[in-house]
């Protein structure tokens, strides 16, 4: 394990953002992918139905064991049997498919519902330095759990006009969530992605975003980058794919500024 290794047990980040197209499933992706080259025992956990994160690691269509992150929240599948390995040494995924659409409106009569997540993470802790969760861009039950899973929240926010709209509604929601159900839930940090600095409009959101959110926003920001977007179809993380591109090389910042804000 590396020197700045995390503090055992595993740190639960959710990456939220109810907007669609923001970034999510690049940045758990790139982040994983980018803290497990450093020696870091990784978990992604894909809890979007789309299964973009599955596809993204490769593993399209592939089921652990005990199944899919749906058998999981639904059934007392144990924890471990969940767990499939990626290509990348470290990285381990929990994977989801198409099934995942149906657990919204079945786990609405399931008793604890908030808490299925959560009840499937918490064996694995001691077995990972961090698990990132990737969420559908809503509110529902699905993004719910892993607030409620997580130690804390990544927000990624696209750097264009209406990057802080809705943003009222997901502090709104990680305050109840905290008020009731997850009382220590953080804010890990905001993202800046999609980031072009030709822009004026780029960088007046960037300013916005810092002088709301002060030190919360992360210093490494994603810029817009066509390898960042070719590299999912080939179920490759852009960090492997082109590690010499900008939106690779800043993944792999971010990766660094993330351990080092744990090590201060």
């Amino acid at each position: 394990m590396p020197d700045n290794e995390l503090s055992l047990p595993a740190r639960v980040v959710a990456i939220a953002n109810q907007k669609g197209g923001v970034g999510k499933t690049t940045t758990v992706i790139n982040l994983a992918t980018s803290l497990a080259l450093d020696g870091h025992r990784v978990l992604a956990v894909d809890v979007d139905p789309q299964g973009n994160l599955t596809s993204g690691l490769g593993l399209r269509g592939r089921r652990a064991e005990g199944g899919t992150v749906y058998e999981a929240l639904l059934t007392d599948v144990p924890s471990d049997a969940c767990l499939l390995a990626t290509q990348v040494a470290n990285l381990t995924l929990i994977p989801a498919d198409r099934n995942l659409t149906g657990a919204e409106i079945e786990l609405v009569s399931m008793p604890a519902r908030e808490h299925r997540l959560r009840r499937l993470l918490e064996p694995l802790r001691d077995r990972f330095d961090l698990m990132l969760i990737d969420c559908p861009p809503s509110l529902g039950l699905l993004t719910l759990n892993a607030l409620v899973a997580a130690d804390a929240v990544l927000i990624p926010l696209h750097c264009e006009y209406f990057a802080l709209e809705g943003l009222a509604d997901l502090v709104g929601t990680l305050r109840r969530v905290r008020g009731g159900l997850n009382p220590t839930l953080d804010i890990e940090g905001v993202l800046l992605t999609m980031y072009d600095e030709r822009t004026n409009l780029g960088q007046l959101v960037a300013r916005d975003v810092r002088e709301f959110f002060k030190e919360k926003v992360f210093n490494t920001i994603i810029p817009r980058n066509v390898r960042l977007g070719e590299a999912p179809s080939h179920g490759i993380p852009a960090v492997l794919y082109d590690a010499k591109s900008r939106g690779a090389a800043a993944y792999v910042a971010l990766a660094k500024e993330m351990i080092s804000r744990h090590a201060a």
